[in-house]
Order: C-alpha cells, then structure tokens, then sequence
C-alpha cells in the first residue's frame, strides 16, 4: 500500500483539552506519511472556525489538510466567503457535503445539495480546489432507492468533483458493487473506501445506525461477546478492519481513508499491520 494514497480525517476539537490531545494523536499519525489530513466541518457550519483553525495548524505542521465545506445553513455569499479565505490560507482541497440539518433546523440553505455547492465552487474559484464528495457504498440513509443514490453521486461529479470517499463500511463487496454500477452510468473518479477502525462496540453500533452502514451479523456478535473486555474488542477490531482493507487493495481501490476519530493507535494498528505484510 503507497501512502501517497492514504488519507486521515480528524473533526476539529471543542476544549483546550481535546486541541492538545489531538496535536499528540497527529504528530504520530505525521509518521505514517499521508497524502493529507481532512478536518471535519459541525451540522449547520457549528465548526466552521474550529475547522479552519485545525487545517490552517496542520499546514503549518508542514502536511496538506482539506477542510470540509458543507452547505446545511449557508448562503452562496457566506460560501463564497469561506472559499477566498481558504484560498487565501493556500488551502488546495476540500471534501464538499451537503451536511447534516442539526435537530430542528428549518432548511438546507440557498446550496440544498452537495452537487450545487461543487458547482458553485467550480464556478467561483474554477480549478483552484481539488473537490473530493461522499459517497454511499450501502446507499444514503435518506435516498429514496440504491438508483436515486446512484444518480445523486454522478450529479456530485458531473458538477466538477475531482474523487470520492466513501463512508465507512465492513462488506467490500458493496464497495466493488458500488464502484461497478457507477462505472456504469459514467463516473470515472477515484472512489476511495472510508475506513473506520472498531475500538468501541456501543459507540460503533450508534454511529453505524445514525449513517446507515451495516455491520456483519458476526461481527457484531462477536463484538457483542467480549462484553467490557476492550483489549479483545480492539484486537478483533485490528483484524477484522486490516482483512477489509486488503481486500479493498487487492481488488483495485485507489486509496483508503481513515475516520481517526482524533484517535492514533487504532488507525497505526492497522496501517503497521498492512504494510508489514
């Protein structure tokens, strides 16, 4: 596995506490060499400082950071904003996403859908930004079918995104059915495979239920087996997610990205495992 493909994200820390904690965490992850490190941008824009002030740290560490940029609550003159500053920061990458409506929120905004922010950004800074977009091996939560999902996605591209990540699953085979049927209709964008490695079981099963991925029956079970027992779960989680990421690799994905959540070892675990074999 080059590390020229391999990519982390982090969301940006809310205390002193957690700035400090996730300084440690990134300067070891630095080690490992990725392509860059993405910073994650709160429901109805709630990070959005938080977000640059990450990014804007991580650069000057000397590593290329992507912010995201999402569109729930914004206006095409507080985009546009945000877009100069980041070109003004030298930033060169950004993951475009519609968002999440916070609970209670009235409306997505004057940019309703990831595609129409890509096609703003196109249209305001023109190539300056390399665009990466979500995609959804298992299908968005709110997708109406698997064909309007897929239809969504080529929109994103169509409307100047230059790759995809994906969110995170554990059956690769509805990654290379993904990739295959939007081959299919015409994207030929890099599709890379969302990483999330297992270290808390309840914490697992709620975020998988809020993002709609699916955890295998036996995984879930054995998880669910090693009760308290942490250092068992951990392990289990280093094997289950390094097999994945094989797989993924010797079936073509162009890259893997890490959902670190501000975390180191989990994410080395499995990198040191990949390429020491």
């Amino acid at each position: 596995m080059e590390t020229a493909n391999f990519s982390i994200e982090f969301f940006p820390p809310k205390t002193p506490e957690g700035v400090d904690k996730l300084r440690i965490a990134r300067a070891k992850l630095a080690a490992l060499h990725p392509k860059y490190f993405s910073v994650t941008f709160g429901a109805g824009g709630t990070t959005q400082q938080g977000t640059l002030d990450t990014v804007l740290e991580i650069q000057a560490e000397g590593h290329a950071a992507a912010p995201h940029l999402s569109c729930v609550g914004g206006t095409r003159a507080s985009v546009r904003t945000i877009l100069q500053e980041f070109k003004q920061q030298g930033i060169k990458r950004i993951v475009a996403l519609r968002g999440d409506l916070p609970s209670g929120y009235g409306g997505a905004g004057e940019l309703r859908y990831a595609n129409e922010l890509v096609e703003f950004i196109r249209a305001e800074t023109g190539d300056w930004f390399h665009i990466e977009v979500a995609a959804y091996p298992e299908v968005h939560p709110q997708a109406r079918s698997p064909q309007d999902d897929l239809q969504n996605f080529a929109r994103k591209v169509q409307a100047g995104a230059n790759a995809a990540i994906t969110q995170y699953f554990y059956n690769a085979d509805a990654y290379f059915q993904f990739r295959d049927a939007a081959r299919k209709v015409g994207v030929d964008v890099p599709i890379v495979a969302g990483i999330m490695p297992i270290t808390n079981y309840t914490q697992l099963m709620r975020f998988s239920d809020m993002c709609g991925a699916e955890i295998p029956r036996w995984v879930r079970l054995k998880l669910a087996s090693f009760g308290d027992d942490s250092a068992s779960i951990k392990a289990f989680g280093v094997d289950v997610v390094t097999a994945l990421c094989e797989r993924l690799i010797a079936g073509g994905a162009p890259g893997l990205h890490f959902y670190s959540m501000n975390q180191a070892v989990p994410t080395m675990a499995v990198w040191e495992r990949l390429v020491s074999r």
